[in-house]
């Protein structure tokens, strides 16, 4: 039973613990895959479990950054053979698996620090990269898992990897959905926006709502989760083309290129002449100050994420913050896993709304492992265009 949502069946499988062009009404079919333009590799002639072993290439950081990332702070190494088996005389039941499509999420970058009081440990310089993924069984002892299987969950960015906790994997029951979108629509980005805008928001019909970085993995998801909600929703992106696709894709009321405006207060003012009622936090910094002048008495802010802090070495400061009190604003912050008990019920809710049409969902794709640093480092300057994933095989 969801307090918000009690007509929701509970039936499907609950997400792994993680850690971070056209109207909607009928969505156009999912578009064929890229073809590969890179030269095929030993790896991929040798992914053949028949054969025994395969080529298995890597993606590892090569130490620890306080800044931005850049692609040279990963490396595309040759992991050498792996054997297409389980080895023998594990600790516990393991699962190897091909991975399909890797995740780029912005709380990845904080695991490239050297700071161990996150919610999620940092990487390890030198070793492969890890991330969400959707992934095929290739052999398992897990009772849970069988070659053929495909699972979504915590994996490496690499052509295989061996999960030594498959408990936390999740089964994907194949559909007309595309695979990719479990990673996205289907995945966290899309429970975060629905845990953060539900459960930290609060909604009620006929409020405002200002989404920042809008036209991201989850931004795309809480302004149209608003639409259904009957409230209000303007949304800020970086680019123009990024603007009419918040309204002519996803069905927002309005949007603005906020590196176009100069007064960012003047702007939210001219948006949300009465003010704004729930606040969805992307980016921090500046927004955020200008939003605080702008809210409207009982206001609640979601902190999902502030990209703009990205650099981690000198943070700025909010100036607004005493907004709080006299406006009565409420600012919490979530980690979508605190949630996993909703699951079930998101996953319902946003399969049945797709399907009907009345969401639409846009993802960014980088064809093989080895674009997959550019295409993370993408994220931070605004690159993709929608929720940014990797193919690194289709078989």
């Amino acid at each position: 039973y969801h307090p918000r949502h009690p007509h929701l069946p509970t039936s499907a499988t609950p997400f792994p613990h993680c850690s971070p062009g056209t109207s909607p009404g009928r969505l156009p079919p999912f578009p064929p895959p890229k073809t590969l333009t890179t030269p095929r590799t030993a790896a991929m002639e040798q992914a053949n479990p028949r054969a025994g072993s395969a080529r298995n290439r890597k993606v590892v950081l090569r130490d620890y950054i306080s800044r931005a990332p850049r692609e040279d702070d990963m490396a595309l190494v040759d992991g050498g053979a792996v054997p297409l088996r389980v080895p023998e005389g594990a600790a516990g039941p393991a699962v190897l698996v091909k991975n399909l499509y890797l995740s780029c999420d912005p709380y990845m970058r904080g695991r490239m620090r050297d700071f161990h009081g996150s919610y999620i440990p940092p990487f390890k310089p030198g070793s492969v990269i890890e991330g969400l993924g959707v992934a095929r069984v290739v052999d398992s002892t897990h009772p849970g898992f069988v070659a053929g299987d495909i699972v979504s969950g915590m994996t490496g960015w690499e052509e295989y990897s061996l999960i030594d906790k498959p408990e936390q994997l999740n089964k994907i029951q194949q559909s007309d959905i595309p695979l990719s979108y479990h990673l996205g629509l289907l995945g966290m980005p899309g429970f975060t926006a629905y845990v953060g805008f539900y459960e930290i928001c609060s909604p009620k019909k006929g409020e405002f709502v200002f989404v920042s970085a809008a036209s991201g993995a989850v931004g795309q998801i809480v302004g149209q989760l608003a639409k259904l909600h009957g409230c209000y929703v303007v949304g800020s992106a970086g680019t123009n083309e990024k603007v009419e696709l918040l309204k002519d894709k996803f069905g927002f009321d309005a949007a603005f290129n906020y590196k176009e405006e100069p007064d960012l207060t003047a702007a939210l003012k001219r948006y949300f002449p009465e003010g704004i009622d729930i606040y969805f936090e992307n980016v921090g910094g500046p927004m955020l100050d200008a939003v605080l002048l702008n809210m409207r008495m009982h206001g609640r802010i979601a902190v999902c994420g502030m990209v703009s802090q990205h650099g981690m070495t000198d943070p700025a400061g909010i100036h607004n913050l005493f907004c709080l009190v006299p406006k009565r604003i409420s600012m919490k912050g979530f980690i979508q896993s605190d949630y996993i008990n909703l699951f079930p019920q998101f996953l319902d809710y946003m399969t049945k709304h797709y399907k009907d049409g009345k969401i639409a969902y846009l993802e960014d794709m980088s064809i093989g492992l080895e674009n997959a640093p550019a295409a993370f480092v993408g994220l931070f300057s605004g690159k993709n265009v929608g929720k940014q994933v990797v193919c690194v095989s289709q078989e």
